[in-house]
């Protein structure tokens, strides 16, 4: 078992400067093995609301619903709704603690109309995800937002772990180096000197991922045989309201409260 104290202000420049940070073990393994078992019963019963991994452009996917792996589930939506374990979770005052202090206030919401799910890459049928920044679909005042992907298994190369560009949320990018689908454009020269930079974000099972919505990342297929699983939520200032109209304030968000008693494990 692992405690999570406060970030130090080294975790916070860091987070700050590159735009991600990685907590090892921050998740116990026994809550870990509860949220898994959830997600493998609702991927076997099909749980609705889901997104199949025909239902987005991506490299490698099935072409249609009725194509052979047509419904291979990419995402389990609406995570908050389906279980307490993933609300315990997602608003767990450690977690929720850490990334107050990241954006310096007490005052935040869990986002319901982005995230709010269990992202899964399955054998054979999984897609590549191309680079690209999550606030491209998103629609707030500000595009600062911060996102907490819990690993719930092993997370490398093989299965189509995260890759980041450190330090990409910071630029102002033009808008010609996106496509017509706001993926950064590998076919550009300057575009793919940045990729070079690349790391991968590998993760054990308990690992949690913080990175910014503006950081530009992407992840592979996953080559193995064993379905890979992360449940993602993500947060934002109580005062960056999303905008009126949009996607984003299709269901209302999630006010997080600070506890003030030191619980100091997830």
């Amino acid at each position: 078992m692992a405690n999570l104290p406060a970030l130090a202000p080294e975790q916070v420049a860091f987070f700050h400067d590159q735009g991600y940070l990685i907590l090892r073990q921050a998740a116990r393994p026994e809550r870990v093995a509860r949220l898994r078992a959830i997600t493998e019963q609702h991927l076997d019963e099909t749980v609705a609301p889901v997104e199949y991994e025909a239902q987005v452009p991506y490299p490698n996917a099935p072409s249609s619903l009725e194509a052979p792996g047509g419904h291979t589930v990419r995402r389990l939506l609406k995570a908050w709704d389906r279980h307490e374990e993933f609300q315990q979770w997602g608003a767990h005052p450690d977690l929720v603690r850490i990334i107050a202090g990241l954006f310096g206030t007490e005052e935040l919401c869990l986002v319901r109309n982005h995230h709010n799910c269990v992202m899964t890459k399955n054998p054979q049928y999984s897609s590549a995800t191309l680079w690209h920044q999550d606030i491209r679909y998103w629609s707030f005042e500000s595009p600062n937002l911060i996102n907490a992907w819990l690993a719930l298994g092993e997370e490398t190369a093989h299965n189509g772990c995260m890759r980041v560009i450190p330090g990409s949320h910071k630029v102002d990018w033009e808008p010609e180096r996106f496509d017509e689908l706001k993926f950064f454009r590998p076919d550009r020269e300057d575009n793919r000197a940045l990729i070079h930079q690349a790391l991968r974000a590998e993760m054990k099972a308990g690992d949690v991922l913080l990175f910014h919505s503006r950081l530009l990342h992407a992840a592979g297929r996953n080559h193995t045989q064993a379905c890979k699983m992360a449940l993602v939520f993500s947060y934002r200032r109580r005062d960056n309201a999303p905008l009126a109209g949009t996607r984003s304030m299709e269901q209302s968000d999630i006010p997080m409260r600070i506890e003030q008693e030191a619980v100091v494990m997830l």
